[in-house]
């Protein structure tokens, strides 16, 4: 199904559509919150919520803006950072190291292959050697541009500067995947 297709069928609310969703994109979206919460159940109870709020939302959606996938991929990451700092989890994780979040499930995941899959490999190859550690560390391990600024000792302008321009081509290269 072509992203237009999917897209139409999603705003139409059309079953069959909302389960081709499901089916090829639950994994990798499932890894991007397992990248941010260490905690199965957490994790999957997040994604059930995120994934409810992208079939609801869908209208939100403007193709202008980035693919899909992106849109989708920054809910299921946001609601994931929203519940890491939740009270529920902050209460109960306070023993917990940033180390066992982020990459608690790194390498069960399978995040590596999806994104194989979907062809951001490819595109982050494009990006100077600052540009793809920044992105990579934001988007696909779930740090903060704080976080990253602080961890590695980059000043915060710099870090977001290094997102905006790996954004930018990123963008300009879409069209290959």
């Amino acid at each position: 199904m072509q992203e237009d297709e999917l897209i139409a069928g999603l705003r139409a609310r059309e079953r069959k559509t909302t389960e081709y969703l499901y089916d090829k994109y639950s994994r990798a979206l499932f890894a991007v919150i397992s990248r941010i919460i260490s905690d199965p159940d957490i994790a999957e109870e997040v994604f059930h919520d995120a994934f409810i709020k992208i079939t609801k939302k869908i209208d939100s959606y403007e193709e202008s803006k980035g693919r899909l996938y992106t849109w989708m991929a920054n809910i299921c990451r946001n609601s994931a950072i929203d519940k890491l700092r939740s009270k529920e989890i902050s209460q109960t994780g306070k023993t917990n190291t940033i180390d066992e979040f982020v990459y608690g499930l790194e390498s069960q995941s399978g995040t590596m292959e999806q994104v194989e899959a979907i062809g951001v490999k490819e595109l982050m190859n494009d990006l100077n050697e600052d540009q793809r550690f920044i992105i990579e560390y934001i988007y696909f391990k779930g740090y903060t541009h704080s976080e990253v600024s602080e961890e590695f000792e980059i000043p915060l302008g710099t870090v977001k500067s290094r997102v905006r321009a790996a954004i930018q081509v990123l963008k300009k290269n879409l069209d290959r995947i």
